[in-house]
């Protein structure tokens, strides 16, 4: 299915190498929302996150929803020193929407779906209290690595 003309690409990488982290700096405050989309797998099954502007502090939150074929359930993380996205297996894909990411009044929030051969299927709503423009994102993965030839894909949404 193609992508909706209003998806500009900002950047991509396609790990070459096993990598325990993917940066995305420099992001213009041009679009109206931002979408990262992460195909791949992990060196071993994990958890993925993300980090907004470099910021390691406890500033992040999210709560999600998840179903694994037999079974639903749901969490909560507050006060976090990052974004979680959820499970990242081998052939897994993470789709996660930032809106209003170059605003500076309010706190940022992103939604990120995520699905895994594995039948594990998150949606996660996560919030970064701050009021700074996002002008970067790193994606890494908590105790292992992403695989080589996972790609990241950094879209910019132009205003319709």
């Amino acid at each position: 299915m193609p992508l909706p003309s209003t998806y500009i690409p900002i950047a991509t990488n396609t790990l070459a190498a096993t990598s325990a982290s993917v940066t995305f700096s420099n992001i213009p405050n041009t679009y109206t929302d931002l979408v990262l989309i992460v195909n791949g797998s992990a060196s071993a099954n994990n958890t993925a996150y993300m980090q907004f502007n470099g910021d390691t502090g406890a500033n992040y939150s999210a709560t999600q929803i998840y179903g694994t074929g037999s079974a639903v359930g749901s969490n909560k993380q507050t006060s976090s020193t990052f974004m979680w996205l959820g499970e990242f297996y081998t052939n897994s894909t993470l789709i996660v929407q930032i809106p209003n990411y170059a605003n500076t009044t309010t706190y940022k929030n992103q939604l990120c779906r995520t699905s895994t051969p594995s039948a594990y299927l998150h949606a996660i709503i996560g919030m970064w209290r701050s009021t700074a423009a996002i002008t970067s994102i790193t994606a890494t993965m908590t105790s292992t690595t992403y695989a080589s030839g996972t790609s990241f894909t950094l879209y910019g949404i132009k205003a319709a």
